[in-house]
């Protein structure tokens, strides 16, 4: 790619840098949502439709990636809770790479 203008180099940097993203130490999960659902005798579609929020959110509050505040707003309406009833913030497991960097530390 041909840069002509510095402004054009600041540019192409913050993108490159907004593109890495921190692995962050923690995570949310839904499954206080699931068993919400469950134990109203409710599926995931009466509740996308009574909240109004879309199936690809409910999908990625599956696979506990992150959603915006305003469907997690819609939902705790939808079924009058409190956010804590939804969700939680767990600790990620190291995977196996940090998992043997932490070892090889500690026998040092």
């Amino acid at each position: 790619m041909l840069i002509s203008s510095p402004f054009e180099c600041i540019l192409l940097n913050q993108m490159e840098m907004s593109n890495k993203k921190k692995e962050t130490k923690t995570y949310f999960r839904y499954n206080k949502l699931w068993k919400l659902l469950i134990d109203r005798g409710m599926k995931k579609q009466e509740l996308q439709q009574l909240s109004e929020v879309s199936p690809a959110s409910i999908a990625k509050m599956g696979r506990c990636e992150n959603v915006t505040t305003d469907v997690l707003l819609r939902i705790c309406e939808a079924l009058d809770c409190q956010i804590e009833d939804i969700m939680e913030r767990v600790v990620r497991e190291p995977n196996a790479d940090e998992k043997a960097a932490e070892s090889k530390n500690s026998e040092n």
